[in-house]
């Protein structure tokens, strides 16, 4: 296979089919990768890429070949890796993102009261009194970074109600959610394999300890209490890994996809100011804006899943063990699913249709947590914002798995 240089790269088009590969990391700062998935939906929307970084998989790109592989976990399973590279056996955490029915099922079931429709209407009037006050500390007028003052700041606060996470430290949430994602199996190894073992060894020893404190302690609504108080999850920390990728899981989980969204949003909107202008017009919008800002930034680019059996799809058989991985980012800009995929419109027709969230038994179980972040966001920003101004370049996140944002200077311009 000829490598394909990087004068290549930038125009898929002259690139053979048969060697169009989308794991590559360097694709996505740049808005690249789009170009990409257009051309595969359009000539091979089930794709055999050969070059992958841990060897062949199909490369599904359609909105309805998404859906019909997410949908069918019997087939389509989560076990081993969900993500497209591999991590070597002795450094893969296990948590129930990546495990099918039944240990899923009882993993999940036991924290799923934290985010329950009755936690999240108790947690309401919290986040609000919290986004108010961090948008009123801004220096409006003037210039700051959203990502750290804003996106970062919110979602570290939720994450740490939701684990009813010490205070002082929530600062570590953040910090080690950045360690978990900087890998190989994603594309965007910023560490050394040693120095981030070192880290989530600390992360693994500080969660320990708060997990020995709430099996000691009454039941209570946060993740920790809920795993160490039900029978089916109390012996995790038997299993270092398994209590690490759980906790990972929900770290991630909570806090890089709503802070992308959230800063997504912002940029989406000062590149589209007749949008905010409309949702200005109509508050009653916002949750459709929502809706569009999750699926105009597809914060999880892709899904792996592994084949148990052979499966024939878009007239391709998928083998027994072949790698299949879901492209969410190309899904939610399928031209056959939505009408000017690549436009930001708050007013779409059916708002829900995207499919960031996944479908199935893994859909994210977070998925009202970030819905009514970034509501909340946008309503208290409604009554404080005329203008929302990026005033420099948004400096993303290389790699092929978390769509996101390092930093993005922005000035607020204040409702008069």
């Amino acid at each position: 296979m000829t490598a394909i240089n990087q004068i290549e790269k930038t125009d898929p088009c002259s690139i053979p089919i048969e060697q169009i590969d989308p794991s590559d990391g360097s694709l996505y700062p740049t808005g690249l990768a789009h170009e990409y998935f257009r051309r595969l939906r359009r000539e091979d929307p089930v794709h055999w890429s050969p070059t992958g970084p841990a060897g062949p998989y199909w490369c599904i790109t359609g909105f309805d070949d998404i859906v019909a592989v997410d949908s069918n976990h019997k087939v389509f399973s989560s076990e081993p890796s969900i993500t497209l590279g591999e991590q070597p056996e002795e450094y893969r955490d296990i948590s129930f993102i990546s495990l099918d029915p039944p240990r899923h099922d009882i993993q999940r079931k036991a924290v799923q009261p934290g985010v329950s429709p009755k936690r999240l209407r108790e947690l309401e009037s919290l986040i609000r009194r919290r986004t108010g006050e961090t948008l009123d500390a801004l220096p409006f007028g003037e210039t700051f970074d959203f990502v750290e003052h804003v996106a970062v700041d919110l979602t570290t606060k939720m994450l740490a109600s939701f684990f009813d996470f010490p205070w002082e430290d929530r600062n570590l949430l953040p910090y080690w959610s950045d360690v978990i994602s900087a890998s190989e199996a994603t594309a965007s190894a910023l560490l050394e394999p040693g120095e981030r073992r070192r880290i989530m060894g600390e992360c693994l020893a500080y969660f320990e300890r708060l997990w020995r404190e709430r099996a000691a302690a009454p039941p209570a609504d946060d993740f920790l209490s809920l795993f160490a108080h039900n029978p089916a999850t109390s012996d995790m920390p038997a299993n270092p890994r398994e209590l690490l990728g759980n906790l990972s899981t929900l770290v991630v989980g909570g806090n890089d996809t709503t802070r992308h969204s959230m800063t997504g949003g912002a940029l989406f909107f000062d590149r589209n100011p007749t949008e905010w202008e409309k949702l200005r017009a109509n508050p009653a919008l916002v949750e459709s804006a929502v809706s569009e800002i999750i699926r105009y930034q597809s914060p999880i680019a892709h899904m792996r899943r592994t084949a148990r059996s052979d499966y024939e799809l878009g007239g391709k058989l998928i083998r027994k063990g072949d790698r299949v991985v879901m492209w969410y980012l190309s899904g939610n800009r399928d031209e056959t699913k939505f009408e000017n995929p690549d436009e930001f419109i708050i007013d779409r027709p059916k708002r829900q249709e995207h499919i960031s969230f996944g479908f199935g038994i893994h859909r994210c179980m977070g998925n009202r947590v970030a819905e009514l972040q970034l509501r909340i966001l946008l309503e208290e920003l409604l009554t404080r914002v005329s203008r929302i101004e990026v005033m420099g370049e948004a400096v993303r996140n290389s790699g092929n798995m978390l769509q996101g944002y390092r930093s993005m200077p922005v000035r607020f311009h204040p409702r008069t």
